[in-house]
């Protein structure tokens, strides 16, 4: 991939920046996690320090193409100027007047913040055209392109692809991070390698299931995406999660692990409650013995004790999503067992972006006790499936 250093002396040059700021907010549009944020820091302090002028694209949630205040960036420049120690300058727009004009106003070593993206709808278009068009007015902006938000890599949109066609192009140094990091998962990993999978569903992560049973030595599966193995192994899963359109899916990944001999473990036992809720009594069953007016919403002791061993004894380990609902104190424990377990590894530890990032820095985990913590949950996965990134494969010479 072509690098910063690429884009020769950038000092007094426009140059248009590509991050990933899609961070939680509360109902009052404070910020919960500003872990996005920080992870962006490296790349635009260096851009400032080299005498750049730094112009940011990035979304928050989903506005759908349509302006919606809920969703504005104004609570990230606040956060951003915060970090960085110096005033963000906040473009109400993205390529209208505002933008146009606060970009022209610019002084060197000076960053202006675009509104969000997507709320222009040719943003996320699946017409090259529109999004070819919205590039060309990004491109009017400046002088040269970094893309450095990995969370939207693995997604074909103006501020992610189309723009690095129209200007000189080079990764960031967080893309640069993600990229070698998660390549120590794909490319001859250290062994035993294992895979901590976990969320609410089996078909959300077909893909990388499939690629890992390939790769991997040992994969534990915990979360609500679990209830659909137990069950296409005989299992009773009560009003546990399932996906019964998956079930055959399951049963052939299962016989796929043991023809490969890979290790799959599944929870053993379930901290299980009636319904959910965060003050649901909470119960434990053996997988075999769960009652049919139960449902699981946590991995039990003793599997949270084979998982913590499993990790223990591995050389390179990757977690992507949550054993369980960890936003509920009474449910967190196996997310919490397998974060400790990982945090305490002697291996090359990856926590694999999205649900599980957020768990490490909500339940109070010392981030720099991981060897890495990804910024991307979708786009990691991806990369661990084996995919080509549209959003990397662009910028490559």
């Amino acid at each position: 991939m072509r690098t910063i250093d690429s884009l020769g002396d950038i000092a007094g040059k426009r140059i248009f920046v590509r991050s990933d700021f899609n961070v939680p907010l509360d109902e009052e549009k404070q910020i919960t996690d500003d872990g996005r944020i920080r992870a962006a820091l490296p790349t635009l302090q260096r851009l400032l320090d080299a005498g750049a002028k730094v112009i940011v694209a990035a979304h928050l949630g989903r506005p759908k193409g349509e302006i919606n205040p809920d969703f504005s960036l104004a609570p990230v420049a606040l956060r951003l100027g915060e970090l960085l120690g110096t005033p963000v300058n906040f473009a109400n727009d993205t390529v209208g007047a505002d933008a146009k004009n606060k970009a022209e106003a610019l002084g060197d070593g000076q960053l202006l913040l675009l509104e969000n993206v997507r709320f222009d709808a040719r943003e996320t278009s699946k017409v090259d055209a529109e999004r070819a068009e919205l590039a060309k007015e990004y491109a009017q902006l400046a002088d040269a392109f970094v893309s450095d938000g990995f969370g939207v890599v693995h997604r074909k949109q103006a501020s992610v692809y189309d723009i690095a066609k129209e200007l000189p192009s080079a990764a960031g140094e967080l893309v640069f991070k993600e990229i070698d990091s998660l390549s120590r998962a794909t490319k001859d990993p250290q062994r035993p390698y294992t895979v901590v999978l976990g969320g609410s569903k089996v078909s959300d992560k077909l893909g990388v299931i499939d690629n890992l049973l390939e790769k991997a030595d040992r994969l534990l599966i915990g979360g609500g995406m679990a209830y659909t193995f137990l069950k296409a192994q005989g299992f009773e899963v009560g009003k546990s999660l399932l996906e019964e359109d998956q079930l055959a899916q399951a049963a052939e990944y299962l016989a796929k692990a043991e023809a490969n001999g890979v290790e799959l473990l599944l929870p053993v036992d379930n901290v299980t409650a009636p319904e959910f809720s965060a003050d649901a009594p909470a119960s434990i069953f053996d997988s075999p013995s769960m009652p049919t007016d139960e449902m699981a919403l946590d991995i039990g002791p003793e599997t949270r004790k084979q998982y913590a061993e499993a990790i223990a004894n591995s050389k390179t380990i990757v977690w992507n999503g949550p054993m369980g609902v960890f936003e509920f104190s009474a449910f967190a424990k196996g997310t919490e067992a397998v974060a400790k377990a990982m945090q305490d590894a002697a291996g090359y530890t990856i926590v694999g972006g999205g649900d599980s990032a957020a768990a490490v820095r909500t339940l109070g985990f010392d981030e720099a006790k991981f060897n890495h913590i990804s910024t991307g949950g979708g786009a990691s996965l991806e990369f661990l499936e084996g995919k080509k990134l549209p959003g990397i494969a662009v910028l490559e010479d």
